[in-house]
């Protein structure tokens, strides 16, 4: 066998599939889709030229041959990761680190400050070089070149590690004078002006069309279920522009409930629930496979998802 056809993913693959014996349970203990957990096996079981797990009564049992292989698989496994270990354990203290993670804008309203407070305390030298999706692309992840991107996906290159870090509904941002909350329904919902803002995918973006539903995002494609359809007055890429919009204008802006709250000291706004509903978004954290062992980066996973679990109790 050529050894240069050998993708070292599919061994780590292996381990765990032999440790679960569950597809679905093996993706999410990798942080990778169903599908390519699949795809990981069909490629194992080309590569040994055996089925190594075979469906049965009791559920996915080993062959022999993959019996054989996992004690082998499991002992080369953890001579790699010795081999690639730093020296020293990642000292956050005293780490003068610079993490480059990519955030929407939304991901950077709400979990970023405390981040960084969190940071400020626990590891007062690091950096972060916050960028946002038009500066960088699904490349860039990939080959490590920025550590995390933090966002709302509608599809992650099956080779990346990800993990969701909440769930979020949607609210409307209202002017405490607009005369359409003395009767919100969905008919005087639809009758108003309305902001609109991007769900911001990667890589560099291209001007909107208000016919195009697929495009505009969740909020217009759950009107479009039930045959309805807002007036949109104002495109935007920035949630807090669509916030300041709200405040000052007589705009309605339908936004992630997270991002809403960050109003509610706000006087001159008003944030009701929309008349409709709209299905949960989830703020995603997705990273490179060549940076799943590092132990600073995992220092900064763990930490991440330590600051989302405290503001999704809110």
């Amino acid at each position: 066998m050529n050894m240069s056809r050998i993708d070292l993913n599919l061994l780590v693959y292996f381990d765990v599939l032999l440790r679960e014996l569950n597809v679905t349970r093996a993706a999410d203990q990798l942080g990778i889709s169903q599908p390519a957990m699949s795809n990981g096996l069909k490629r194992l079981r080309i590569l040994f030229d055996d089925p190594l797990l075979i469906r049965t009564s009791k559920g996915m049992t080993p062959t022999e041959r993959a019996s054989e292989l996992k004690p082998v698989i499991r002992e080369l496994l953890i001579g790699l990761e010795k081999a690639v270990q730093p020296k020293a354990e990642f000292n956050a203290r005293e780490s003068e680190q610079v993490f480059r993670m990519m955030a929407s804008d939304y991901a950077e309203s709400t979990l970023i400050p405390l981040l960084i407070a969190r940071l400020r305390n626990e590891a007062p030298k690091v950096i972060l070089d916050i960028m946002t999706p038009s500066d960088v692309n699904f490349a860039d992840v990939e080959q490590g070149r920025v550590d995390m991107a933090i966002n709302r996906f509608d599809e992650i290159p099956q080779s990346f590690h990800q993990k969701v870090l909440w769930k979020d509904t949607f609210s409307c941002l209202i002017n405490r004078n607009n005369p359409v909350l003395k009767d919100f329904n969905l008919k005087n919902y639809l009758k108003s002006h309305h902001v609109w803002v991007s769900k911001t995918g990667m890589g560099v973006g291209v001007g909107m069309d208000p016919d195009d539903v697929q495009r505009l995002g969740w909020v217009d494609e759950a009107l479009a279920r039930i045959d309805a359809k807002r007036r949109i007055t104002v495109f935007t890429r920035n949630y807090q522009a669509a916030s300041s919009l709200a405040e000052r204008q007589d705009l309605i802006a339908t936004v992630p409930s997270k991002m809403a709250r960050l109003q509610q000291d706000n006087p001159r706004v008003s944030i009701v629930t929309p008349p409709f509903d709209i299905p949960p978004i989830e703020l995603t954290m997705a990273w490179s496979p060549l940076l799943q062992h590092n132990p600073a980066h995992r220092w900064m996973r763990e930490l991440i998802t330590e600051t989302a679990r405290i503001i999704d109790r809110f």
